[in-house]
């Protein structure tokens, strides 16, 4: 059992940081339902009112952490909205990008994918990624219209198949057996693109 000056010093140690990183990681081997303020002050090493001190609940905790995973996948649609070039090399940049976004917030794009939309901050992160889901599919149909992938596959089908093997990696992925983000992206952008790319592409 710690000691109190050894408790003392873990809790001096925390910021919202940190208290971020442990929460999701709780919440990802409970289940964020499955997860109470007791389980997160045992994880931390302080008590319930130590973590108060950082942020007002355990939504909130939740909140920040889905923000975390959103921001990126967002700030990547922005970007891609506004760049020139054929859609199908828009596709690939945004297949890359989201690769290296799982793999460099993946606690976080993990508690994403799990998220069913039980509470209002659930909903509103399903609403965000919905976002994020209809730009790729509006990017997969205009790339089909320029000629850029094949027309014979449906785009909705395309996305699904695309993005799902992106999220798979979520499930699977462990950062120290040595494949980099770019790695994963060269082997997905390999694998999938070369089916998917016309000729004339």
């Amino acid at each position: 059992m710690a000691s109190p000056n050894a408790v003392r010093r873990r809790r001096r140690g925390h910021d919202p940081e940190s208290v971020l990183s442990i929460a999701v990681g709780v919440f990802n081997e409970r289940g964020y339902d499955g997860t109470s303020m007791e389980d997160l002050a045992r994880a931390l090493g302080v008590t319930k009112s130590a973590i108060y001190y950082h942020v007002p609940g355990k939504e909130q905790l939740l909140a920040r952490a889905l923000d975390r995973a959103l921001d990126g996948l967002l700030e990547l649609v922005a970007d891609e909205r506004a760049a020139p070039g054929p859609a199908v090399d828009r596709l690939e940049r945004v297949v890359r990008r989201s690769v290296r976004i799982l793999v460099d917030r993946l606690p976080y794009v993990t508690l994403l994918l799990r998220v069913r939309g039980n509470s209002a901050t659930e909903q509103a992160a399903l609403e965000r990624r919905r976002e994020f889901d209809r730009f790729i599919s509006r990017l997969v149909t205009e790339a089909a219209a320029e000629g850029g992938i094949r027309a014979d596959v449906d785009p909705a089908l395309v996305t699904r198949l695309l993005f799902g093997a992106v999220t798979s990696i979520a499930e699977w992925y462990q950062p120290a057996r040595g494949a980099s983000a770019d790695d994963l992206a060269d082997a997905l952008l390999k694998i999938t693109f070369t089916g998917l790319r016309t000729r004339a592409a």
